[in-house]
């Protein structure tokens, strides 16, 4: 009876054998062909807790990928927020009539630069008429008080006038005289020069035109100028608005939690969709006083030159703020760096450049095309740097059994 057991021991033991050489074909062993093949691995040292697999690849699969030294790449400490152009306001003026009236004519047109003091609009206006009107007369008064007094002179000399009579023509000459410089002065705060007003007295004469003319040099943003449009003074809509373009705004707002780190002064990059192969540069003017309470973000403004008129409120802005020195750091590309079906990030490491082992790390700033590589790395070490999602896949594909 135990003879009869030896084959059947002997049997079991050869299907034993079989099916851990299939095993370790599918699992482990090196096929002749060079076709990949997927093994459990470890990182190499005893204990690694960066336990990762690993994949081999023939001579046409590693042309196919780029391995370089792991190195380090100079990383700005930066934060990153999205906003808008926008005028700058503190530079932006909107032009009122300062006496009520009618538009006569409206000269500017939107876009167009005019210089500090050219004309916008003229109106009708019932003040200036009666401002003129009171000066034509006291000016009619004084030339009367004068030959007046011109001839009281005369007489006095000759003993025909008693003194005080001429003392009284002396008074209302100089009377007239005062109220006519009042008149004038009048007249001059609508903005008329002294050559006009002396035109007017001359062929007495009222012109009735009111000049509203540019406070400052800019470019006109608005206009609401029509002939016959009543105008009042400081009631909206303006005119005209006129703004100074040599500067603009970027306004954005940053998350609660990054505020401290900004302060007034710092410099800020931008990047815009109608110029997205160009930065410009500014820096932070104003910092919010308070929190958005649906938001909790804080508003960030700063300031820009723009001298050639390239910018446009309202522009799609994407800012960059930096926030600290520059730092130098572990860093793979991008290709370099895949992330797995868990959501983790891994690389591939080799030594032979054959055999690549999976490696999980923990990536930081991602900057120029790099990603920092804040654990998980050393310098030196051999790192696939483009093709990291090829090896991935290949391992995923790879039957387990």
């Amino acid at each position: 009876m135990q003879f009869k057991k030896v084959p059947t021991i002997v049997g079991g033991i050869v299907i034993i054998v079989a099916i851990v050489a299939v095993i370790y074909n599918v699992r482990g062993g090196a096929k002749a062909d060079g076709k990949p093949v997927a093994a459990s691995a470890s990182s190499g040292k005893p204990g690694d807790p960066l336990a990762a697999d690993a994949v081999d690849l023939n001579d046409a699969q590693v042309k196919s990928i780029e391995i370089n030294q792991a190195a380090e790449h100079v990383f700005s400490q930066q934060r990153t927020a999205v906003g808008s152009i926008d005028f700058n306001q503190n530079l932006s003026v909107q032009v009122f009539s300062p006496y009520q009236g009618k538009i006569i004519k409206a000269y500017a047109e939107v876009g167009e630069q005019v210089a500090k003091g050219a004309t916008l609009f003229t109106i009708d206006s019932p003040d200036l008429v009666q401002a003129e009107s009171t000066m034509i007369a006291a000016a009619g008064v004084a030339d009367l008080t004068s030959a007046a007094l011109a001839r009281a002179k005369e007489l006095f000399a000759t003993q025909g006038l008693a003194q005080k009579d001429l003392q009284q023509a002396t008074s209302d000459q100089q009377t007239a005289d005062a109220a006519l410089k009042a008149a004038r002065d009048a007249v001059r705060v609508f903005g008329k020069s002294d050559t006009e007003i002396d035109m007017m007295i001359a062929k007495r004469k009222i012109d009735s035109a009111l000049v509203v003319h540019s406070p400052i040099n800019g470019r006109i943003t608005a206009r609401m100028a029509q002939p016959g449009l009543l105008v009042q003074p400081g009631t909206a809509p303006a005119p005209y608005s006129v703004a100074d373009l040599s500067t603009m705004w970027m306004v954005a707002n940053v998350a609660e939690s990054d505020s401290p780190m900004f302060h007034v002064g710092q410099e800020v990059k931008v990047k815009l969709m109608a110029f997205p192969d160009r930065d410009f540069s500014g820096k932070i003017t104003v910092i919010g006083a308070s929190v958005d309470p649906n938001t909790h973000t804080v508003m960030i403004r700063s300031e820009i030159s723009d001298l050639k008129h390239e910018l446009r409120p309202g522009m799609f802005a994407t800012y960059v703020i930096h926030t600290g020195d520059p730092i130098a750091s572990l860093a793979v590309p991008l290709d370099g760096v895949a992330r797995e079906g868990d959501g983790t990030m891994s690389i591939w490491v080799t030594s032979d450049r054959r055999h690549f082992t999976r490696r999980t790390v923990k990536i930081g700033l991602q900057q120029d095309g790099f990603d920092q590589i804040s654990s998980g790395l050393r310098t030196g070490e051999l790192v696939v740097t483009k093709g990291a999602v090829f090896l991935s896949n290949m391992l995923n594909a790879t039957p387990e059994s």
